[in-house]
């Protein structure tokens, strides 16, 4: 029994010795070497800000939208490039449609009374807004108006930035962010500028294979297309959704393709002559 204890005495003491010794020269050493090849793996950076971001997301769940809002803004100007920053935008630009397309308080929303000789076209024209967003932001199903009707209405000043490599195409207001689309295919053709100074020519709808107009009882249920002028070839069309499965619309030959939910509220916030600033 003695020898036995002897042998189990010297493993212990002879297997401690090598795993101090792998773990003091021979691990260090593979790990000097791996660092001179270029091998070593940073480890993960902390997400400091993840904390900050779910806090504004919960302030969104419980209907705090304004509250939300502002810390969004607060959370993306403090990480301009962290983990969740497309994440928070998509999550703001969302905060800002709520926002804008509802009874939610906003400086910018005004009450107008519908007078006499009144017609959607007039008054988005007088107010500098659109008759699409009128629609939305009044839940109109249709364009008729009735004498002494009220209409929450809002006169904004969106521009679009299309960012080709990051496959956004990026709603300003007033200069400041309001909301992102993803591109989910993209037709160019030829070589693009760096950079490209072009105008909204008109939004369209399609139905049928045939233009419809606003007035008609096919609009709503229409396929949106917005064509730019200034830009060759950038026509933003629409492709199917889970809300629009089927498009009867074929796309065009060149352009930028978005989901016809996201392209169907684009039309509705843009009109002719709002600049596009196309960028790498």
């Amino acid at each position: 029994m003695k020898w036995l204890f002897v042998l189990l005495l010297a493993l212990i003491i002879f297997g401690g010795a090598a795993w101090f010794g792998y773990n003091t020269f021979v691990k260090e050493e593979i790990a000097v070497k791996k660092e001179q090849r270029g091998e070593v793996t940073p480890p993960p950076a902390p997400d400091i800000g993840l904390p900050e971001f779910q806090a504004a997301a919960q302030l969104r769940q419980e209907g705090k939208l304004s509250e939300a809002r502002d810390a969004l803004v607060a959370f993306i100007q403090k990480y301009p490039s962290g983990k969740h920053l497309d994440e928070a935008r998509d999550v703001l630009g969302e905060i800002n449609i709520d926002i804008f397309l509802s009874r939610h308080p906003s400086p910018e929303k005004i009450d107008y009374v519908v007078k006499s000789g009144d017609v959607l076209a007039k008054i988005a024209r007088k107010l500098n807004t659109t008759p699409e967003l009128i629609m939305r932001m009044n839940n109109m199903s249709g364009t008729m108006l009735h004498i002494g009707e009220h209409l929450l209405i809002s006169h904004p000043d969106f521009a679009i930035v299309i960012q080709r490599k990051a496959n956004l195409v990026v709603v300003l207001n007033h200069g400041a962010f309001f909301k992102q689309y993803h591109v989910h295919e993209a037709k160019l053709s030829g070589k693009q500028s760096t950079k490209i100074n072009a105008k909204v020519a008109e939004t369209m709808a399609w139905k049928g294979g045939k233009r419809v107009g606003l007035g008609s009882k096919e609009y709503l249920a229409s396929t949106k297309w917005i064509r730019i002028a200034g830009a060759a070839g950038y026509t933003l069309y629409s492709v199917p959704d889970a809300a629009h499965p089927n498009l009867d619309q074929p796309p065009p030959p060149v352009g930028l393709g978005l989901a016809a939910t996201d392209l169907e509220e684009l039309s509705s916030l843009v009109k002719k002559g709002i600049p596009v600033t196309i960028i790498d």
